[in-house]
């Protein structure tokens, strides 16, 4: 029996019984047997994502007509890409986790690929989940973005064979097609993350050690070599402070940048071309008395900024003959020994060093003092708020800041594109138009309680919905919201915890007709942007994207008061 296979098998038991009600209400899936195969297909994109509970289930489309898809994941747009992860999973009850990925299902990914992003490409007996997705990525490329896939085969066993690589060769997808195994040991290693890595660094050259602050600072040199053989052993364990996974190779510039430098003839001038990694700890130790190429004894070693560059060196090195090459490369290392009972410290500095690029930086405003206002606020009123992402379920109770941040930013900030496809910079960028010093617990609550109504109605479809329901759940939040102001009479500003009972009780009893209401909203302003032309899955995706809609609402509600 292996190990690790045995403790994805236990870990499922508890997943299968997590998505069971919703797997049968959305998915029609209830038997014990593809309920625990879906269990394992919503596992391996929650961890492999880093996605919460909702967002990764909402990426499941398994079930007929699924094209061998059993999950689909689209990244907002970047640098004029956007990445999509195609998920596939093979689960054994078989717990010696030696057989090997099949090649049929490699071949259902190569075929899956080459239609589905083909906007010309008719879909037959596809299921809705799916084609909803599928168009949403047709829309953007049609509007210019280039798709760079990710294709992940997932089982509790090996990866595919000699056969099926052949059949990746000849599918002839170059670059813009990245393939992943994912094992249940790799698995079980990203849900190790939270054990202490315990190292011995070996620099080279001179390095410069200095107090600051009463901080301790090491300045130092460190081959690429030793850089792989650290990923190798701990993999992605030493990115939990980190604030992205790894983006991959494809469609990221700086990655490919650092592959090339590492293939070419350019390699001993990596240490110029490339800004360096920081990493914490909460100790070191190293022979003061040496003059050079230190050994540093770490506790608790973390990479806060660089992971992408230590990814990318890792999985570059493992191509045939480069290894050797990894001893001509250097990077510049930044050591700082920081207490882990220092969290403000450590979080400052993380955001610090990551804030060119934020990505993800929830948890990173975590400790904010707003954040920590809403928290209070929001637990008088018998909520629970969330302001770092864990795993645990989400009850309807809990508020989570990341969907406090969408349905504030859809429902009062009349921002609902923003909402839908910029969750990226929720936190960065939109972070003080969303969570400004006069947002309060009753907007917040009363925000995600109608958003969560029309995310309830887009994930759960009702006899006659129709199509655009399914990218139109922030924009008819953000109409639920303005009817709830008029039968409370007050605006978003007036909204306090004076009124939250009030606002509670209007939700409850009428929540269902202001969605109702709302829907037919947008149903109107399609109308007078479209009039009766036909609209297609990618024009929806596309209308709502850009937020053709907003002006069209606008005038609806205006002409209504008139």
């Amino acid at each position: 029996m292996n190990i690790s296979a045995s403790i994805i098998d236990q870990r499922l038991a508890s997943v299968a019984d997590a998505i069971r009600q919703q797997a049968d209400k959305e998915l029609g899936i209830s038997e014990e047997g593809r309920l625990k195969s879906l269990a394992f297909v919503y596992l391996c994109v929650k961890i492999m994502l880093d996605l919460e509970d909702a967002d990764a289930f909402d990426c499941l489309t398994e079930g007929g007509g699924d094209f061998g898809v059993d999950a689909m994941h689209i990244s907002e747009e970047y640098d004029g890409e956007f990445t999509v992860s195609l998920f596939q999973a093979k689960y054994k009850n078989n717990l010696e986790g030696n057989a090997n990925f099949p090649e049929t299902g490699v071949t259902a990914l190569i075929n899956a690929i080459n239609h589905l992003f083909d906007p010309a490409a008719e879909l037959q007996h596809i299921n809705a989940r799916l084609r909803a997705k599928v168009e949403e990525a047709r829309s953007l490329i049609r509007d210019g973005y280039i798709p760079q896939i990710r294709a992940l085969t997932c089982n509790n066993g090996l990866k595919w064979k000699e056969a099926a690589q052949e059949a990746i060769d000849r599918a002839g997808f170059d670059s813009q097609v990245t393939w992943e195994h994912v094992s249940h040991d790799r698995l079980v290693k990203i849900l190790q993350a939270s054990k202490l890595v315990r190292e011995s660094l070996q620099l080279s050259g001179k390095a410069l050690v200095e107090d600051m602050n009463f901080i301790r600072v090491l300045v130092g040199r460190i081959s690429a070599n030793e850089i792989s053989a650290l990923i190798e052993r701990h993999g992605e364990r030493l990115l939990e402070r980190n604030i992205r996974r790894y983006l991959g190779l494809q469609g990221n510039r700086v990655n490919e940048g650092i592959r090339d430098t590492l293939r070419s003839d350019e390699t001993s001038n990596f240490y110029f071309y490339n800004n360096g990694i920081t990493l914490t700890c909460d100790n070191f130790s190293y022979n003061a008395l040496q003059n050079g190429d230190h050994q540093v004894r770490v506790e608790n070693l973390q990479i806060i900024n660089g992971g992408q560059t230590c990814m990318t060196i890792f999985k570059t090195l493992q191509e045939p003959g480069l290894f050797q090459r990894g001893d001509q490369a250097y990077i510049l290392l930044r050591l700082y020994q920081l207490s882990s009972d220092n969290e403000d410290l450590v979080q400052q500095v993380t955001y610090a060093t990551n804030s060119q690029n934020p990505v993800n930086l929830r948890d990173l405003r975590a400790n904010d003092d707003r954040q920590q206002r809403l928290k209070m606020d929001i637990e008088q009123l018998g909520f629970s708020y969330r302001r770092k992402r864990t795993d645990s379920p989400v009850s309807s109770s809990v508020i989570t800041s990341g969907v406090a941040a969408v349905a504030v930013l859809a429902v009062w900030r009349k921002k609902p594109h923003q909402a839908k496809f910029f969750s990226r910079e929720h936190f960065g960028k939109l972070y003080n138009l969303i969570f400004t010093g006069e947002l309060n617990g009753t907007q917040v609550v009363s925000a995600v309680r109608l958003y969560r109504i029309a995310e309830n109605r887009r994930r759960r479809l009702k006899f006659g919905d129709p199509e655009f329901v399914r990218y139109a759940s922030c924009f008819v939040a953000m109409q639920m919201g303005q009817r709830l102001l008029n039968d409370m009479e007050l605006s978003v500003e007036q909204i306090s915890h004076n009124s939250f009972q009030k606002a509670m009780e209007l939700i409850g009893k009428n929540g269902e007709a202001y969605f109702d209401d709302s829907l037919q909203d947008v149903r109107e302003a399609l109308c007078r942007l479209y009039g009766t032309e036909e609209i297609s899955l990618q024009q929806l995706s596309a209308t709502f994207r850009r937020g053709d809609l907003i002006e069209k609402l606008q005038t609806g509600r205006a002409s209504s008061a008139a």
